[in-house]
């Protein structure tokens, strides 16, 4: 039957389909269960004129709440992030991802306030907290605020992952989702190695499959969802996967191609793998991570990248304050 079905249905019938964008027409037409978005993404969707309303309102509302200065600042960006949210949630069946503040991404305590302010912001508009994952950076500081969010039933989505000791950490804090860049480890490994990769041979998707065996073989109930796709090649090579959240031009392309996609990842296989446990305490994480080049590297460009798009967004907001 499933020779019958585009790669992107085939897709959906072992690996629950996320979008990563920020524009709701993408949404609409491709169809995706959950949907994810960053500050890269929310930046994109602001500046097009379809999204100017949105805008709108969030500065009308932080207007009228009598604040002032950064105060006012802050309350806009929070805003804007929940009404982008409010909007996917009533294209999507599913979650939406929510980002905090990517200049919290050490700061344990001005993470865990600003999740519980998103979450507070959500539930006033009636969102219940199953449908809200809050995408905190995957450092020490914010792995360990998620662990106390989960607790408190807010689920997490750990992003910026691209070490297998970032993956160990967010497993033993009973997170709810962890987000691997496939995309950033293969770019890195392209412009370092001097050669380009394919399939199983790419160091994402080594890296991803190597997390999700070692989660499904140790019984940890932490989702795993790649990100950050260069090529459908690595969406194909990853079926089976829990999630993917996937742009709107490698949706469209798969939705365009007809070439079966295989399961190469299961719950069942990954039982009978030889493996051995890790067990990680603050140093050992920090000295692991460390000792991982690429993670360190991209780990902590992407904090800085997604900073500088919320510092855009500030500035284009505050020309309109």
């Amino acid at each position: 039957m499933l020779r019958y079905m585009n790669s992107l249905d085939q897709l959906k019938q072992m690996t629950k389909v996320v979008a990563d964008t920020g524009d709701f027409e993408s949404m609409k037409i491709y169809q995706p269960q959950d949907a994810t978005t960053n500050p890269s993404l929310i930046l994109q969707a602001s500046s097009k004129p379809e999204y100017q309303e949105l805008l709108d309102r969030a500065l009308a509302d932080g207007k009228a709440s009598g604040l002032s200065g950064q105060a006012l600042m802050d309350a806009v960006m929070d805003r804007i992030l929940i009404l982008f949210g409010l909007e996917i949630l009533k294209i999507v069946p599913g979650r939406v991802s929510t980002e905090v503040d990517a200049r919290l991404s050490f700061d344990r305590e001005g993470t865990l306030a600003k999740a519980r302010q998103l979450i507070a912001a959500y539930a006033a508009e009636g969102i219940p907290r199953e449908r809200v994952l809050i995408k905190i950076a995957a450092t020490w500081e914010g792995i360990q605020a998620a662990k106390e969010l989960e607790l408190e039933g807010i689920h997490c989505n750990l992003t910026l992952l691209f070490s297998f000791a970032q993956a160990v950490a967010c497993a033993e804090a009973g997170v709810t989702l962890i987000s691997p860049f496939v995309g950033r480890i293969y770019d890195w490994y392209k412009a370092t190695e001097k050669r380009d990769y394919e399939g199983a041979d790419d160091p994402g998707v080594i890296s991803v499959r190597r997390i999700y065996q070692y989660y499904k073989k140790f019984g940890y109930p932490t989702e795993v969802m790649g990100a950050s796709f260069r090529n459908v090649g690595q969406i194909f090579a990853l079926g089976g996967c829990d999630l993917l959240t996937i742009s709107p031009m490698l949706l469209g392309e798969l939705q365009a191609s007809s070439k079966p996609v295989e399961r190469h990842l299961s719950a069942e296989s990954a039982h009978g793998l030889e493996l051995e446990k890790f067990l990680l305490d603050e140093n050992r994480f920090r000295f692991a991570h460390n000792e991982d080049a690429m993670a360190t590297e991209k780990t902590a460009q992407g904090i800085r990248a997604f900073s500088a798009d919320i510092r855009k967004l500030e500035a284009l907001i505050k020309t309109k304050l």
